[in-house]
């Protein structure tokens, strides 16, 4: 799977790096996104969603909504097709306009939904 982490941080405490790590470590293709960063955890991180060069499978969501909801439109120009909204990540309006677009959303830490616990990170 093709996957960005959008809101990917260097610090490895944070569960948007655990979750960079995490993918990786299942061989997923990782695409960071950061617009302060320039490489996490090895990979070549992007400033925003739409500048990730390939079309993506699934993003995972470590911002707060008022930032996500910002994301929404990149998501639908980019037609991807699966959000995860990690907690803290979610709200109503950018759920709304996902499923709305039929973007599949997912309510769940997206380390765990490909089996790992985030503790191990």
């Amino acid at each position: 799977m093709k996957i960005a982490i959008v809101g990917a941080s260097k610090d490895k405490t944070k569960f948007s790096n655990k979750a960079v790590r995490a993918f990786k470590k299942h061989h997923h293709v990782v695409f960071p996104v950061n617009p302060t960063e320039r490489e996490i955890e090895g990979l070549k991180c992007y400033p925003s969603l739409f500048e990730v060069p390939l079309d993506l499978d699934a993003v995972s969501m470590y911002v707060p909504p008022e930032i996500g909801v910002k994301i929404v439109d990149d998501i639908l120009k980019k037609g991807i097709k699966k959000v995860y909204l990690n907690p803290g990540a979610e709200s109503k309006e950018i759920k709304e306009r996902l499923k709305n677009n039929k973007v599949k959303v997912v309510l769940k830490c997206s380390i765990r939904e490909i089996g790992e616990n985030p503790r191990k990170y």
